[in-house]
């Protein structure tokens, strides 16, 4: 009876994160540092045993696992491929930026530490569980950023560090009201209990829970170390903490906000936050000049729009399929456009963009796929994304807050349309650089699966009368 209710082999793709990064950690220690990318060949070997395992598991019906702390279907099944495909991509990057260096097994060992942090965050179906997501996500991002080095990455990192101590007790503050209130942990019975208890004691529960994952989603109010991190950290820490941690982090607001009472006030919450997101990342961006800070800028606004069919749980049936796809298509293109930063790493500045397609054809259509696809431009995969997360806006009751999105994304545009318009001027400002070889094959690649990815899950809604 006790082994039916574990199913421990129902987690083979965390066990093999988490098995993989000790594997790297303890390696690094014994492998001499002209060859650490044999580690790194380890890690990515990890990710893709973790994608096929997830691949194989989906096929299977939906099960829970470990008394029934731990939910193993359709949207956990997304979030493993999708947050082991991110890392295989970031592990692709860090090969050329941080080969050979004093801590490279390190920065390996984090990555998959982090990645399966944010997939049990992803599946997590009780609060214990869904905290030790939390800190596993977390802890090892801080010495990602700080890994570096430089003045810029330290200030990153300590604020990193204290805004996710902030959070940390706000999340654990919600977690004790939540089951203090029931008695319970385990979202099944939180679900059952909930609509007795105290209504003011649930909604400052769920605000608090809801605020702590938004420091791992990068959404307001605990945005402020993003643009910080994403300029001041390595590209390769970068890339991955503006990608990988949203996957866990928004699936596991998305399932909270399957267990809270229709009394609460929890849409009203999480639709201010999706607004003030899009709003004040817009905003912020375009007034940046350095092109990796104003990517930061630009996340923060994607979890805005992400965190709209959140609002739809329970009131439309389209609320996870939008935002898997939506997850889908903001993973391939965010990495597309942070590897574009990382082939041309001279090119800090938007005037330093200019003339580039001239010099860099391949690197300066990708960049233009990443940019106009994170816009909503048909036919990449995040305007798929945006059109069903409005679709299920307004199917759920929330009309003006599709129309929020739409008008955001007309916003977005002008800044994203600033880095883009230099590309293409006659003239060059900064001397041309040498892109590495993996950086480029990641970025064009990264920028094709959006355009495929787009394409298919257009394919799909239609077909199925969207």
């Amino acid at each position: 009876m006790a082994s039916e209710m574990m199913r421990a082999h129902l987690l083979l793709p965390e066990m093999l994160l988490a098995g993989g990064a000790l594997v790297v950690l303890v390696g690094g220690s014994f492998t001499p540092r002209h060859r650490q990318w044999i580690l790194r060949v380890v890690a990515a070997a990890v990710c893709l045993a973790v994608i096929i395992a997830a691949a194989i598991a989906m096929s299977y019906p939906a099960n829970t696992a470990f008394d029934d702390s731990y939910a193993v279907d359709t949207a956990t099944g997304v979030a493993r491929i999708l947050a082991a495909v991110g890392s295989l991509l970031v592990l692709a990057l860090a090969g050329e930026e941080i080969a050979g260096a004093a801590r490279e097994s390190d920065a390996y060992a984090l990555l998959l530490f982090a990645t399966a942090g944010a997939v049990l965050l992803a599946g997590a179906t009780d609060l214990l569980a869904l905290v030790v997501g939390f800190l596993l996500a977390s802890i090892p991002l801080y010495a990602l950023i700080g890994l570096v080095g430089t003045g810029s990455a330290t200030e990153a990192m300590l604020k990193t560090y204290l805004l996710g101590a902030l959070f940390g007790i706000l999340l654990l503050l919600g977690v004790t009201l939540l089951s203090g209130v029931t008695g319970t942990t385990t979202y099944t019975e939180l679900a059952a209990r909930l609509p007795d208890a105290p209504r003011a004691v649930v909604t400052a529960a769920a605000v608090a829970v809801i605020g702590g994952l938004m420091f791992k989603a990068g959404g307001v109010p605990a945005h402020f170390w993003i643009p910080d991190a994403a300029q001041g950290s390595m590209v390769t820490a970068a890339t991955f903490l503006t990608t990988v941690p949203k996957i866990g982090a928004l699936i596991a607001v998305h399932r909270l906000a399957g267990v809270l009472p229709e009394g609460s006030e929890w849409p009203a919450v999480v639709a201010a936050l999706a607004v003030a997101s899009m709003l004040l990342g817009n905003l912020a961006a375009y007034w940046q000049t350095d092109v990796r800070r104003l990517l930061g800028w630009s996340t923060v606004s994607q979890v805005g729009y992400l965190l709209v069919p959140i609002v739809a749980t329970g009131r439309s049936d389209l609320a996870q399929p939008s935002l898997l796809v939506y997850l889908a298509g903001y993973t391939v293109t965010n990495v597309a456009a942070f590897a574009v930063t990382a082939a041309l790493p001279r090119h800090r500045d938007l005037t330093s963009w200019r003339g580039v397609a001239a010099t860099s054809p391949w690197l300066s259509a990708a960049l233009v796929v990443a940019l106009l696809g994170l816009v909503g431009t048909p036919p990449t995969a995040v305007f798929v994304g945006k059109l069903t997360t409005a679709s299920a806006a307004w199917d759920g009751g929330y009309a003006w807050l599709a129309a929020v999105v739409f008008a955001n994304s007309v916003l977005s545009l002008f800044y994203y349309l600033r880095w883009l318009v230099p590309l293409y001027q006659p003239w060059a400002v900064a001397p041309p650089d040498r892109p590495g070889r993996w950086s480029v094959l990641v970025a064009v690649g990264s920028a094709s699966l959006s355009l495929v990815v787009g394409v298919a899950a257009g394919l799909v809604w239609r077909t199925a009368g969207g």
